[in-house]
């Protein structure tokens, strides 16, 4: 291998393991401002809002690293297909992020209000995305296109639990158990976390086309 060769090598690694450290920090971020909606707890949803910029750098120091080896070390094949798909990746991620913290700011905006959101449903929904989320990441990593099609079909079992949910707060606000702008909040982070299994579903569609060279958007 000559050392150039080798030098793409170490710098695609490297974009790796950055990809798998941002998908680390949403996937706790999901899951901590889910509990921070389920237990009202303010200061938690403080810290997912605040962490956010942390997301958005390390997203940026990934694009400038991604830029620099299409500039310097001119990849081509499944090595370019690699580095646009991480440039992919961190965008959909960057957008999880943000659902994250669209839900801590939820928290924060109805501070001291009591909402009646399922929490067993909620919870086990944004687990089902967070899993998505490490399957889909590690498929990248190895190049797996078996797993990043199973997390595409894995966000069906979101999409069932977002409708159960969603039916749980509609008929919470029926009954008048919170009122309707509580009841919008809840829907609007239920929603969140539908949104981000879709978002995990574009990364599995990513990493099938740096393995296949083939970009076939996914039949609903």
């Amino acid at each position: 291998m000559t050392p150039l060769r080798s030098l793409l090598h170490s710098e695609l690694e490297r974009i790796r393991d950055d990809v798998s450290r941002m998908g680390d920090m949403v996937e706790r971020a999901t899951l901590q401002a889910v509990e921070a909606l389920v237990d009202g707890d303010v200061e938690l949803a403080q810290q997912i809002i605040d962490g956010d910029l942390e997301i958005n750098q390390l997203r940026f120091d990934i694009e400038a690293a991604c830029f620099m080896l299409l500039a310097t070390q001119q990849p081509a094949a499944i090595d370019l297909r690699t580095v646009v798909t991480a440039l992919n990746i961190i965008t959909e991620l960057e957008r999880i992020g943000d659902y994250a913290k669209g839900i801590g700011q939820i928290v924060v905006a109805t501070e001291g209000q009591e909402l009646v959101m399922p929490p067993q449903k909620t919870v086990h929904m944004a687990q089902v995305v967070c899993e998505m989320m490490h399957i889909v990441l590690e498929a990248f990593i190895e190049g797996d296109t078996e797993a990043a099609q199973r997390v595409c079909d894995m966000d069906d079992d979101v999409d069932h639990m977002y409708r159960d949910v969603f039916e749980s707060i509609l008929q919470a606000m029926v009954a008048r158990e919170h009122g309707v702008r509580e009841g919008m909040h809840l829907l609007f982070a239920a929603h969140n976390l539908e949104r981000m299994g879709d978002r995990v579903t574009n990364i599995g569609e990513r990493v099938i086309f740096m393995q296949t060279g083939v970009m076939q958007e996914r039949n609903w």
